[in-house]
């Protein structure tokens, strides 16, 4: 239901007045004299990046592994193995086909005895009931910030953000490519996609590792409101 705005011109016109001024029909960015955000981990490698991001997965209680698409179908089937198996939830992604894990995902779970939903734009409820009872679920990171080891998501009708937020455990996919220095890069890239008018996603997830609180005396606590465990896969040729 889309709302309207009644009076807007005639409400801003008089606040305006009132502050003895025009109103302004167009605001211009300022140009800061200094941008140090600009400047963290400013001539970092992509190699160097993923180093940032390792070290940093050891704050935020998170397992890094790294692969390559030849050897993904073994590290995930790992990772899998190490979460228990059982159930597993993931998006409704073509990039999990580009990857080389169809076979895995498809076959070799089924025989293993796992579970697998994919979400289904048909069914919302459903896919509701299957992320809360899936013991992992599998997503893919857009955008990824080593600084803070927090991946981006991206939702849509495919790719449910329940998916990464109510399974017991999580595994997020990371391009290599998609690593960057910190949230300015990702803040930027989302910027520069509206500005061009291209169509963003309608929930974007800053997703830092299993859930946490440091609420009480700043005493961290993991695994409170979310997955209890997360693991990176890191495909280094991607």
């Amino acid at each position: 239901m889309t709302g309207i705005i009644q009076n807007k011109d005639a409400f801003l016109n008089k606040i305006a007045n009132q502050l003895g001024r025009a109103p302004k029909t167009k605001i211009e960015r300022p140009t800061w004299q200094y941008q140090p955000q600009d400047r963290v981990l400013k001539d970092a490698t992509k190699d160097d990046l993923v180093a940032v991001l390792q070290e940093q997965c050891k704050n935020i209680h998170t397992n890094m592994v790294l692969t390559n698409t030849v050897d993904l179908p073994n590290a995930l089937q790992t990772v899998v193995d190490g979460f228990g198996g059982r159930s597993i939830i993931t998006w409704k992604d073509e990039r999990f086909t580009q990857y080389g894990l169809t076979n895995l995902m498809t076959e070799q779970w089924a025989g293993d005895g796992i579970e697998l939903y994919t979400w289904d734009e048909k069914q919302p409820e459903e896919n509701i009931r299957q992320a809360e009872q899936a013991n992992i679920g599998i997503t893919i990171s857009e955008m990824t910030l080593a600084e803070s080891g927090t991946a981006v998501l991206f939702s849509d009708k495919d790719k449910g953000r329940s998916v990464s937020f109510l399974p017991e455990k999580s595994i997020i996919l990371i391009p290599k490519s998609t690593i960057v220095p910190r949230m300015t890069q990702a803040a930027r890239w989302i910027s520069e996609k509206v500005q061009k008018g291209e169509k963003v996603a309608s929930c974007i997830n800053f997703i830092t590792g299993p859930s946490n609180s440091a609420d009480i005396e700043m005493i961290l606590v993991v695994g409170v409101h979310g997955p209890i465990k997360a693991t990176y896969i890191v495909i280094e040729d991607q």
